[in-house]
């Protein structure tokens, strides 16, 4: 340190541009109380599986959580549980409880592909190439 110049601790000197900033903290906490702290659904079901709303878009969903409001919005048109997921960004585990939940409330509607044998669902193999067409 040349003389007459301060240190970090009396800074008259901002910090090295360089420097990185603390990052923001994220909370763990927040998806166990979402979910109440369960971690398995209550309903077996694919993260391929479709999901859709039998709310209509006139109901008053005001007083459910946020995230049931976000998911019932979402499924307005069918989406997938995986879909969902990464649109809510959040954990595919903590989506698929919710998803759960809200169906046994009857707030949503869960469409489980069909399988023939092993043999993998037409439809599910057009749809995943569609999408993936339109990345």
């Amino acid at each position: 340190m040349v003389s007459g110049q301060q240190g970090w601790a009396g800074d008259s000197t901002p910090p090295h541009p360089a420097a990185p900033r603390p990052q923001k903290q994220s909370s763990l906490v927040r998806p166990y109380a979402v979910t109440g702290g369960r971690t398995a659904p209550r309903m077996k079901f694919a993260m391929e599986a479709l999901v859709s709303s039998v709310t209509s878009e006139y109901q008053d969903i005001s007083l459910l959580s946020p995230e049931y409001q976000a998911i019932i919005q979402l499924t307005r048109n069918v989406r997938s549980v995986a879909e969902i997921s990464a649109l809510l960004r959040q954990p595919l585990g903590v989506v698929r409880v919710l998803i759960a939940d809200m169906a046994s409330e009857g707030l949503i509607r869960v469409h489980q592909p069909a399988l023939d044998a092993g043999k993998p669902d037409l439809n599910l193999l057009e749809r995943v190439l569609s999408g993936l067409r339109r990345l």
